[in-house]
């Protein structure tokens, strides 16, 4: 094996394990918005690893779909929440 598949090979345990320990912490989070994050954590993970896979549009797409859109409207959501929260008091 040469010294580019070893590197290949350790970004992509990187990603992979980064996917896996962002979801890991967005699951046993005790604040939502420490969930909200590490979801944008895991979108970001897994648009490296279509990155490395040498698929830039898929890449593309995941980084603005699930690491960026989705991240801003679960944010806009816990806001609202909160505010018809403090409403209701």
């Amino acid at each position: 094996m040469n010294f580019g598949g070893i590197l290949t090979f350790v970004l992509n345990l990187v990603a992979v394990g980064g996917a896996v320990a962002s979801a890991v912490v967005a699951v046993r989070a005790r604040r939502l918005i420490d969930s909200v994050i590490a979801l944008a954590a895991v979108g970001s993970f897994i648009s490296m690893e279509f990155i490395l896979l040498q698929a830039p549009d898929v890449a593309i797409a995941e980084a603005s779909v699930g690491a960026v859109l989705s991240t801003i409207l679960y944010i806009i959501a816990l806001r609202k929440v909160k505010m018809d929260k403090e409403d209701r008091r």
